[in-house]
């Protein structure tokens, strides 16, 4: 058996600490690496969400999990098909780990160690991320916060160009957004140099060569070291002006791609207290992101086009140059300018070299901040999801029911973390035992709400109602007028009055029950007695079917996870194939169903589990 990814728990790896707990593998790929415990929950599993990730048909997608509460450790099995042992013994619920035990997921082996200090003197091992594509998806605990827009900034119109008034970011929520314009290349002549973005030309310093080189060096430091896209942002402005002294404001404008408009995401002026407005040339803005190319003015006031389409002398610009930000695809999705007021320091074509490579690197760490930020959003919603799992699983019982002469057992498996799959055992006050299964149409956190209210309303019909049917009418209504969407639900109870070896069966929709007798021959049950599903419709009447289990008879309850699995010829397992299976089943209940798991994974070859799969199957046996 592989161990073909471990992933790092949720609290991060904390090597230097002897006192964290960990596991040693025993038996398995890598027998005597060690696999620290930070987390709050580790799992082993067949799926590549788990932390532990074991490549092996036999075992369960989810099959069981360490859990750490209030420094004490606990082993649980989550309902996985061929069990956990610890050491030695099936765990039955959630078991108290002590120091030295062994622990069994089918053929892997690990001892659990409470402390570094207790195991081997083998190498930690730091689990390794999840593999996706063969590549390693790397995440940061790191918290980080979407990125703020700078804040609402006044609005000047001045023949073209817009105006952006600096005021308290605490002064107001609302974002300064403009349309990003069509632009017209008008073949002028009022700019007067242009680079491109992607070139590599060498960098020419000028004066106080040693100073300007430290400067862009920090840049590259300071981007290096952040993950907040408004961090960068600011850090690159702040750097900037330390390279060109003669700046005296810039600003940087990222696209919006939901609005399809330019946002100004940063700003800096040199004299805050004179600082009344950062000033934009939409026309420069335009060409710079159209062409790919960083732009210069070393004299705004002299520039044919700004004479003819926008007001210089309300812009009080005298030099500036803009820089786009290109990406991997090489569109650009903002820019950089920065501008001076006065002649003094005219920017020069290596000033602009020397901006455009420094876009190169903003544009890298953007795009990470961006990565970032997306990886921490995915990280917080699994962690809602593994929370999801077991509160569903929660919903599901602990215990089988074992009157006397009978023997169960049951399976579930989600095909997504959680899923609308449902059975449940209720015992009604007469001593039978109501055995339930239900399939909410759909899959994941939808599925999963809708089940968790059916399994609270089906207990209490089921214990208050007269009759069977009487139950599910009620149910149904319940279910069809509580405005949940167009969702239905199948659903299927049998009641066994184990004294009198006699079942009744109700049925909203869902596959009919099989029943194998002791020569082997299988028969569905009910299958003309089954009403519409739940939620359909309110008034619906529903029916009873009652039969006899002899001594030997087994009998199935499943939902169409088992029987709508394909294969790669686009073939069904179907309930044929279930039928012709159970009538040479083994005759132990527990063979029965994991017989059944191994029997569809195999008709399905490389084929994913495309929907829940659970089962509950009975027996008599005397």
């Amino acid at each position: 058996m592989l161990p073909s990814s471990i992933r790092p728990p949720n609290n991060g790896v904390h090597f230097g600490d002897l006192a964290v707990a960990c596991l040693k593998m025993v038996t398995g790929a890598a027998p005597g690496n060690m696999i620290e415990i930070t987390g709050e929950r580790v799992v082993f599993g067949r799926h590549p969400s788990c932390e532990i990730v074991l490549d092996n048909a036999a075992v369960s997608r989810h099959h069981a999990q360490i859990v750490e509460t209030h420094g004490s450790y606990f082993i649980e099995d989550l309902r996985s098909r061929n069990r956990t042992l610890l050491n030695g013994i099936p765990i039955d619920g959630r078991t108290q780990l002590r120091d030295t035990d062994s622990i069994k997921v089918c053929d892997v082996v690990f001892d659990f160690f409470l402390s570094k200090r207790t195991a081997d003197n083998s190498s930690i091992v730091p689990p390794r991320q999840a593999k996706k594509d063969g590549k390693d998806q790397k995440s940061s605990d790191s918290d980080i916060s979407s990125g703020s827009i700078f804040d609402e900034p006044k609005l000047e119109d001045t023949g073209g160009t817009s105006i952006l008034s600096r005021r308290d970011t605490a002064a107001t929520s609302s974002l300064w957004i403009f349309d990003e314009p069509k632009i017209e290349d008008t073949g002028g002549s009022s700019i007067l140099s242009r680079r491109d973005a992607a070139a590599t030309s060498s960098l020419w310093i000028g004066h106080n060569p040693e100073a300007k080189l430290k400067a862009v060096l920090e840049i590259s430091m300071a981007l290096g070291s952040l993950l907040d896209e408004e961090d960068v942002l600011q850090a690159t402005l702040d750097g900037l002006f330390k390279v060109f002294p003669q700046a005296e404001e810039g600003f940087v404008l990222l696209r919006d791609d939901a609005r399809n408009k330019l946002v100004a995401r940063a700003t800096k002026a040199r004299n805050k207290q004179d600082d009344t407005s950062v000033r934009i040339s939409v026309t420069v803005v335009r060409q710079a992101m159209r062409t790919c190319e960083g732009l210069l003015s070393a004299d705004a006031s002299d520039d044919a086009r700004f004479d003819s389409s926008e007001s210089i002398s309300s812009l009080q610009i005298r030099s500036m140059m803009c820089a786009p930000l290109v990406g991997k695809k090489g569109q650009s999705f903002g820019v950089i300018q920065l501008a001076t007021n006065g002649l003094k320091g005219q920017f020069s074509h290596e000033d602009l070299d020397m901006l455009v490579s420094v876009t190169s690197q903003v544009t890298l760490a953007v795009e990470n901040a961006k990565l970032h930020s997306e990886l921490v959003k995915q990280r917080d919603v699994e962690r809602d999801l593994e929370f999801a799992t077991q509160v569903q699983l929660g919903f599901l019982p602990n215990q089988r029911p074992a009157p006397p002469g009978y023997a169960f057992h049951d399976y579930y498996e989600a095909a997504q973390s959680v899923g609308g799959d449902y059975f449940d055992y209720i015992t009604l006050p007469d001593s039978r035992v109501a055995i339930a299964l239900g399939d909410v149409a759909g899959k994941g956190v939808p599925a999963a709400l809708l089940m968790a209210r059916l399994y609270s309303a089906a207990r209490f019909h089921l214990l208050t109602e007269p009759s069977l049917a009487k139950a599910f009418e009620g149910l149904n209504d319940e279910i069809a007028s509580s405005a949940l969407g167009h969702r239905f639900i199948t659903y299927i109870v049998a009641v066994l009055d184990a004294p009198n070896n006699e079942v009744t069966v109700a049925n909203a929709g869902h596959l009919p029950p099989l029943v194998k007798s002791a020569n082997g021959d299988v028969r569905s049950i009910g299958q003309n007695d089954s009403g519409m599903p739940l939620g359909i419709a309110t008034g619906q009447e529903f029916h009873e079917t009652k039969f006899s289990l002899a001594v030997g008879d087994t009998m199935l309850l499943y939902t169409d996870g088992v029987t709508e699995a394909m294969n790669s010829d686009n073939e069904l397992y179907g309930s044929d194939g279930l039928a012709k299976y159970l009538s040479t089943a083994p005759e132990d209940v527990e063979s029965v169903i994991n017989g059944v798991v191994v029997d569809v994974e195999q008709f399905s070859g490389e084929r994913t589990q495309r929907d829940d799969i659970c089962m509950v199957v009975l027996k008599r046996n005397e």
